[in-house]
């Protein structure tokens, strides 16, 4: 698969990093900076993309700008694409309307877009688009690039005499590398503290989603979303090995 990233800043580039580190075999990246500034109004995208883009199969916009998802069709075309994802970990670099706007605009031209909020919520076939709702997509590379990289999926193995975590394989990674960063400390850990200590190490990482509190996410912020999917992720898994402790009222404990 041929990949076009298209950065504006640290936040894009970390993600293009991890994406290089682990890179599947007959994979390729490529990456693209945007302008630093765009006009209110955009008449002529062609007046802020360079004159040729490299082929891809895959446009993945890590752009923390609005402005840009109004250039996402042009580059379609120029690199034939076939697939594009906006990451939305910060909801004023693609507003809803907006997003809705560019997946139809894409469809016209039979380019898949998916525009998860947050980036980490991307499955091989829906991601998130607010606390309670997913929305569905139907398109081959996304999907195959959301097998390596999206909502993270970490196996466990737990010893069940001690009830440590003794193996930690991210089958799944978050695009950032979050995943991969926090399997590695899950190593020895015991079931009853593992998913909390996780939300912390994903926290530390840290987490470049944004902590503004937002209406359809119950006034949760999207940083705080992505570690509560991490958390959810663990929670299954650990559940039969985690001692249940109960306290009875008026008693002292020993």
């Amino acid at each position: 698969m041929r990949i076009l990233a298209i950065v504006s800043g640290e936040y894009g580039y970390r993600h293009v990093s991890n994406i290089q580190n682990h890179l599947p075999s007959g994979w390729s990246i490529e990456t693209w900076k945007a302008p630093a500034a765009f006009p209110l109004i955009i008449d002529y995208p062609e007046d802020y993309l360079p004159e040729t883009l490299p082929p891809a199969d895959l446009i993945l916009s890590f752009a923390e700008t609005k402005s840009v998802a109004e250039l996402l069709p042009e580059i379609a075309g120029m690199t034939g694409a076939r697939g594009v994802v906006v990451a939305v970990d910060n909801a004023s670099w693609l507003p809803r309307g907006l997003g809705r706007q560019l997946t139809g605009w894409l469809a016209r031209m039979n380019v898949g877009c998916a525009t998860p909020k947050p980036l980490c919520s991307l499955t091989d076939h829906d991601y998130k688009i607010t606390r309670r709702d997913r929305e569905s997509y139907d398109c081959d590379v996304i999907s195959e690039f959301a097998r390596r990289f999206g909502q993270p999926d970490i196996r466990i193995s737990v010893d069940e005499a001690t009830r440590t975590i003794t193996r930690a394989e991210v089958r799944v990674d978050a695009v950032c590398g979050c995943a991969r960063h926090v399997a590695e400390k899950l190593i020895g850990l015991s079931a009853d503290e593992a998913e909390e200590r996780a939300g912390l190490f994903h926290h530390h990482f840290p987490c470049l989603a944004s902590m503004v509190k937002l209406d359809d996410y119950n006034h949760d912020t999207l940083m705080h979303e992505s570690g509560h999917l991490l958390q959810e992720n663990l929670a299954g898994q650990l559940k039969p090995y985690k001692r249940t402790k109960y306290i009875a009222p008026g008693t002292r404990s020993e």
